[in-house]
């Protein structure tokens, strides 16, 4: 179903409420009818999902895929979402800050003769991809996930550079994050999860797979419908809040969107779990899955959108390329036209 609506932001009322409406909601309807068409030739895609000022104004499956309601995996994207959880983790007193030694929760799980930069690796390096740590994504990824103890497997991987210097995406990091919830609170990442997130974003967030010590996969896996997984990247456009209700720090959110690090494969910058970039003049900040699970916000538009593919994309593919594609040159332009068209037509 494609929907674009015109509605004003609940709330919104009078002279004063029409103009804002006219300036914050609508998508022009020719560049989105373009950008539809253009989805549909995208064989991996599988949905879209665009709201702006709150509302959701286009939501459409493709090429048989699943509801926008439906959990999916969102791959890599789940690491945005562990990244929201130690914000809160740190804001509960659960962790002390990004600056807390790994070696601090999960001491017992290095090895006996360990390098001593191993003592000197945080939190923030975790987050960050500035561990240092030979990756375990990837090519390292199958001789990770088949091992005993992952936990264990991570911080025994010598380390290539030193922690807070080159940005070396792994997935085991961000692993390491869930097993040091798990242990400092005494509670699963699952269960964390439903009580930090998904019942303050009214959301479902299904258990997803668990290590051979039972620790939930941290930054990969994570299940997550389409609709919900936009109902997070509002509330990360809205500072943190939901309903009123500050469940984000609106600081970590700050310190999230801060480039600290350079991909050395993509070029994109990177904040803490989260990429940041820019589309045009407006700042753009994502998180991204393997095959194309994208989430993407832009604050200034009032602007969040999502699309999810298959997850068996070959890596080399041109897809992600598609996907930015789709963003830049179609769904923001309708969102620049569709603000001005609104306001043209209420006379404002």
């Amino acid at each position: 179903m494609l929907l674009i609506t015109g509605c004003s932001p609940s709330g919104a009322s009078g002279a004063s409420g029409q103009e804002e409406s006219a300036q914050t909601t609508g998508l022009d309807a020719q560049l989105m009818t373009q950008a539809v068409e253009r989805a549909d030739a995208m064989a991996p895609l599988n949905s879209l999902v665009v709201m702006r000022g709150g509302e959701v104004l286009l939501t459409r499956p493709f090429h048989d895929g699943p509801p926008v309601s439906q959990p999916v995996n969102i791959k890599s994207a789940s690491k945005s979402v562990i990244s929201a959880m130690v914000g809160i983790a740190i804001d509960k007193g659960v962790f002390t800050g990004v600056e807390q030694p790994v070696l601090s929760v999960l001491g017992d799980k290095a090895p006996p003769t360990r390098d001593p930069l191993l003592q000197k690796l945080h939190i923030g390096h975790l987050l960050s991809m500035q561990a240092g740590l030979e990756r375990t994504s990837g090519d390292n990824y199958g001789r990770w996930v088949t091992s005993p103890d992952w936990v264990r497997y991570v911080l025994a991987q010598p380390f290539v550079a030193r922690p807070g210097a080159d940005m070396l995406y792994s997935t085991g990091n961000t692993h390491l994050l869930s097993a040091m919830l798990t242990r400092a609170s005494g509670r699963s990442t699952y269960d964390l999860a439903q009580e930090w997130l998904a019942r303050p974003l009214g959301i479902t967030i299904p258990q997803w797979p668990r290590d051979p010590q039972g620790i939930y996969v941290g930054g990969n896996d994570m299940l997550m419908s389409p609709l919900d997984l936009a109902k997070f990247g509002e509330m990360y456009r809205l500072g943190g809040v939901v309903d009123g209700r500050q469940v984000v720090p609106r600081e970590w959110i700050g310190a999230s969107w801060s480039p600290l690090t350079t991909s050395p494969f993509s070029g994109g910058d990177y904040g803490l779990g989260w990429f940041v970039s820019g589309v045009g003049r407006h700042p753009l900040y994502y998180a991204w899955g393997y095959g194309g699970q994208m989430l993407f916000i832009l604050p200034d538009l009032q602007l969040t959108v999502v699309m999810t593919s298959d997850t068996d994309v070959e890596r080399g593919s041109t897809h992600l390329g598609d996907l930015r594609e789709l963003l830049t040159n179609y769904i923001v332009p309708a969102a620049e036209s569709g603000g001005a068209w609104r306001q043209a037509k209420s006379g404002g």
